[in-house]
């Protein structure tokens, strides 16, 4: 009897990027949106700093399992909430996006951390400011039956990540 190895049943870490990237895009999100703000976050530290290196840098986060899983479990609660299939008294919290449930901020930390502490100061700024995209999926999420409260955290966390990866690079 063949022993069957356990990767073979898993999803490839291409294969399961590109289920995040479409996902993301299903809810109005692209990477280039979200390299945008990676852009604005690092252009004034890197001279030179080009759209196309910043889209790098958010591919190359996106590619990361740890990143991927977190991406898919926040949008997956924002769709479930959408839905009304997440109880009572969750399903009000995420809906009002209640500023103090804090796990979406903990859900993107857990995106940010790969990148050590510059991530996490990228994340706190990119969060508090609401940059490109942020600040219209933070809006459309006060929209009845819209809900965004993980979405928007991840969106800010990948760029923060981006920026973080790409200070890295070129500190």
């Amino acid at each position: 009897m063949k022993k069957v190895n356990s990767d073979e049943n898993r999803l490839n870490d291409t294969t399961k990027r590109d289920i995040v990237v479409a996902r993301l895009n299903e809810r109005g999100v692209q990477l280039e949106q979200i390299a945008e703000i990676t852009l604005e976050l690092q252009s004034k530290y890197v001279p030179d700093l080009s759209f196309e290196t910043c889209l790098d840098h958010v591919e190359r986060v996106v590619m990361k399992r740890e990143v991927q899983n977190a991406i898919l479990t926040g949008l997956e609660l924002d769709i479930l909430t959408e839905k009304g299939l997440v109880s009572e008294p969750l399903r009000t919290m995420l809906n009002d996006d209640h500023g103090l449930y804090g796990i979406d901020e903990v859900l993107a930390l857990a995106i940010v951390n790969v990148y050590g502490s510059i991530g996490l100061t990228n994340f706190g700024f990119v969060d508090k400011s609401k940059l490109g995209i942020i600040k219209h999926l933070d809006e459309l999420g006060k929209e009845d039956g819209v809900c965004h409260t993980f979405l928007d955290d991840i969106v800010g966390a990948i760029a923060a990540a981006a920026a973080s990866s790409i200070a890295h690079r070129y500190a």
